[in-house]
Order: C-alpha cells, then sequence, then structure tokens
C-alpha cells in the first residue's frame, strides 16, 4: 500500500492528481468512461420512465468496468476502496476532462 492510499486528502484538488496518477493505462480510462457513461443513462432512463428498478445496475455498471479496467490493465486497486466519496466525484471529473479533451481518451 502507498503513502497516498493511506493519506487523508484535505480536498478534492488535494485527490485528484493522485487519482488520476491512478489511472495511467489509457484502456483503463476507457473502460471507466463507459463504465460513467452507462451509469449515466441508467439514472436518466430510470427518471425518465420512472422504472427504478434500473437503479439496481448502477453499481454494476459503475464499478464493474473500473474494477476490469484496475485489476486487468492498471494493475492496482481502485481509490474506491480507501477513498470511496473522492473516487466517484473523480470518476465524473475524469469523465468530463475526457469529454473535453482534457485527457486522452
Amino acid at each position: 500500500m502507498t503513502a497516498a492510499q493511506t493519506k487523508k486528502f484535505a480536498s478534492f484538488s488535494d485527490f485528484y492528481p493522485y487519482y488520476l496518477e491512478e489511472h495511467r493505462n489509457l484502456t483503463c480510462r476507457r473502460l471507466h468512461f463507459v463504465g460513467t457513461t452507462i451509469v449515466i443513462a441508467l439514472v436518466v432512463s430510470a427518471i425518465v420512465t420512472g422504472k427504478l428498478l434500473l437503479m439496481a445496475a448502477v453499481p454494476v455498471a459503475g464499478y464493474g468496468f473500473a474494477w476490469v479496467g484496475h485489476f486487468f490493465f492498471e494493475h492496482n486497486r481502485p481509490a474506491t476502496f480507501k477513498h470511496p466519496f473522492y473516487s466517484l466525484l473523480g470518476d465524473f471529473v475524469m469523465f468530463k476532462d475526457m469529454l473535453i479533451g482534457r485527457i486522452d481518451r
């Protein structure tokens, strides 16, 4: 376990550079992007259709794609295990950064 994995981050802006370091592999980032896209689609679909059971698939889609990326491509443990709230926020910020071209996708 690295020092950053056990460190308490004072803010999300302190955490995000660590988060990006944990997502250097392009395939891992792409899997996060796909998972986050599916999560957004599921949430919107659940709200629009009123089929709230779709929400049950949100953690499977989000974590499933991300964890495959970490375990098989990035070869590290997801930040979710030590920093769940910042990690979730990091997923969406990285998604946005990939959409606008700040991060390679």
